[in-house]
């Protein structure tokens, strides 16, 4: 089920006013290219763009006599129109209307949500150098590994948006063609010519050979990059969740003054924004499915793909452009705890820093093998809490004999931990 909320102009795109209004557009485009080819009379199309115009409702009732949603529209039109109505349609099938105007919806629908990806970009770069030195732990398989910073975290989502940003536009660009080829694209009754001026005139590119259809991998596509970009804000909302457990209290969703959390238990602030975001991108992801389902297709086409793409199309456009504004005002809005932090990063007493401890060792001449025996064993004491990694460390007799107390200071330094981070800010953010 779709949100309820979602930006006037996206649902505008796929209301059923719209989607006639975009077949209409198709109709007289053609009707224009026909005159100006000499192939119908110049005064018909005039009378058609001063006419032409449908009802809703007349499509429907028509509909449902003749069952075939096309046909309904050329009737409603054509009792606008009056006797120039001969002319619209002229040499059409009806994929050549319907195909054009779905790209130039998806076109449509496309401007938005890269609008909502861009909105995205610059909260997630503002947080990002916000939070360029906010030191924290970093995790692999859930358990602590090495120091980090929120900075370079929110940087990795960053870039990764900006990858989807790169992916969408490049669907755009497959997914925005048209086709006036006729019913199995050899073009019986028009000219490619009419084709090319067509797509030209309604700011498409022409699709170089079709069936009765455009081929549906260009669908899939599309698809492909709503449903990748859907899982990257499921990453971003699965993060702040697992910040947000009351162990790790790292970040936190906002929470506004007067929500509640539980009908139960008053104390609750649960990460609802990011488990919605998590559980709706499982829709946008399914129905990638569907569009792959789509490609295949008997011969120079059937209708299975039509039923299917009146639903995927636009619920995920839709889905998506609110995702998008969700996942936006969930960054914007973080509580973020620092000190929190820090505190979890020292919940190990210095275990973080095993790994820069057992490269000093190999500089200093320790073969891997035994130096990593010696930061291990050093390691488990700790987990055995018998003891701070430091401590145990400058007490350790094998490892006193290859680093002095000033080298071992060194080794369990965060600064030179995070030495780099200023180079990858500027790979990410000045290139």
């Amino acid at each position: 089920m779709i949100p309820r909320y979602t930006r006037p102009q996206m649902g505008a795109i796929w209301s059923e006013e719209n989607r006639y209004r975009h077949w209409l557009a198709v109709e007289v485009a053609a009707c224009e290219v026909l005159a100006e080819m000499g192939v119908i009379p110049e005064d018909a199309v005039t009378a058609i763009k001063s006419k032409a115009n449908f009802s809703v409702e007349r499509i429907q009732e028509i509909e449902k006599e003749v069952k075939h949603d096309v046909i309904a529209f050329t009737t409603s039109v054509a009792e606008f129109v009056g006797p120039e109505s001969r002319y619209v349609h002229y040499g059409l099938t009806s994929s050549d209307v319907v195909d054009t105007a779905l790209a130039l919806q998806l076109k449509a629908a496309s401007g938005l949500l890269i609008e909502g990806l861009n909105g995205l970009l610059g909260a997630l770069k503002k947080r990002a150098y916000e939070h360029k030195m906010t030191v924290m732990i970093g995790r692999t398989h859930g358990i602590h590994a090495e120091p980090t910073t929120l900075g370079l975290k929110i940087t990795v989502w960053y870039e990764e948006a900006r990858r989807n940003l790169r992916r969408l536009q490049q669907a755009v660009e497959t997914v925005s063609v048209g086709k006036i080829s006729g019913a199995v694209g050899t073009f019986a009754h028009l000219d490619p010519q009419v084709e090319e001026a067509v797509c030209r005139k309604l700011g498409l590119q022409f699709d170089p050979v079709s069936t009765q259809i455009v081929q549906r991998d260009r669908h899939a596509e599309f698809m492909a990059a709503l449903a990748i970009t859907a899982a990257s804000l499921e990453k971003i909302a699965l993060e702040v969740r697992g910040l947000q457990r009351t162990e790790v209290r790292e970040v936190e969703e906002y929470f506004a003054p007067g929500q509640k959390g539980s009908s139960a238990m008053p104390h609750k602030r649960n990460p609802v924004t990011c488990e919605q975001i998590c559980g709706l991108a499982r829709l946008v992801r399914s129905n990638l499915q569907a569009a792959l389902e789509n490609i295949a297709l008997w011969h120079e086409r059937d209708i299975s793909h039509s039923s299917v793409e009146r639903v995927i199309l636009p619920d995920s456009a839709i889905l998506l452009d609110y995702l998008l504004a969700k996942t936006t005002q969930l960054i914007e809005k973080m509580f973020v705890y620092p000190q929190r932090m820090l505190e979890n990063l020292n919940l190990m007493k210095g275990l973080v820093f095993s790994g820069q401890l057992l490269l000093d060792l190999t500089k200093k001449g320790v073969t891997r093998e035994e130096a990593y025996y010696w930061v291990q064993r050093n390691s488990m004491r700790v987990w055995a809490n018998e003891g701070e990694f430091h401590k145990l460390v400058l007490a350790d007799e094998d490892i006193a004999r290859y680093l002095s107390q000033a080298e071992i200071e060194r080794t369990f330094d965060l600064k030179h931990q995070l030495r780099h981070v200023d180079y990858i800010y500027q790979r990410v953010y000045e290139s």
